[in-house]
């Protein structure tokens, strides 16, 4: 299920939906009547505008937030003209579909963040820094006698593409190598973030077997 939005406004000049609790809202301004087309029985309306308007206070917002709705505005920016695709009442079930499905999986990739944030200790992970729509991951092993930073590059796509990487390694000899190593086991899919960071826990960072 990814009926993500729910609906505030329905008149005959509008429509009005909100996603992401009230942070983000989708307007929709109709048109004329369309003729001899039905929609839940009623006549069929053209769409002149489709609008997104953010709400968050990113001053104020959690980092987790800021990012997940930065996301979300880059997919909405990515898709062009938003009345091409939707010129018709009928064609707006779609449009909020494909909403939807971003901003689920981009709640969900919040929700990781948050988790690593308040438990990343148990995977020996100092630190989680969001800035822009990357996240630097900063893990340190006695174990392992290793510290090193992992950054990944989070995109609209998440969890169904790889992450680009980088590693900037401080202590020990844990690096790009040994990082892509592990990466290229974890499969695309839901928690891939936090199965990034268990996978990188259990094959580096617990010291020799």
């Amino acid at each position: 299920s990814f009926t993500e939005w729910e609906l505030v406004d329905w008149s005959e000049q509008q429509a009005v939906f909100n996603f992401l609790y009230d942070s983000l809202t989708l307007t929709v301004v109709f048109g004329p009547p369309i003729d001899g087309e039905f929609f839940a029985s009623r006549p069929s309306r053209s769409i002149i505008s489709l609008d997104f308007e953010s709400f968050l206070d990113e001053e104020q917002a959690p980092p987790s937030s800021c990012v997940v709705l930065r996301l979300i505005l880059r997919f909405i920016e990515s898709q062009g003209e938003w009345q091409e695709k939707c010129p018709t009442v009928h064609d707006l079930p779609q449009a909020l579909f494909d909403i939807s499905l971003v901003v689920n999986r981009c709640r969900i990739l919040g929700q990781e963040l948050e988790f690593l944030k308040k438990w990343g200790a148990k995977f020996h992970l100092l630190e989680t820094d969001i800035k822009d729509t990357e996240v630097k991951l900063v893990f340190s092993s006695t174990a392992a006698f290793a510290k090193f930073d992992l950054t990944l590059a989070l995109s609209h796509d998440y969890p169904s593409a790889v992450l680009p990487f980088s590693v900037h390694t401080r202590i020990g000899n844990i690096g790009e190598k040994e990082i892509a190593a592990v990466l290229s086991s974890v499969p695309v899919g839901h928690h891939y973030l936090r199965r990034i960071v268990t996978s990188i826990n259990e094959n580096l960072l617990l010291g020799p077997k």
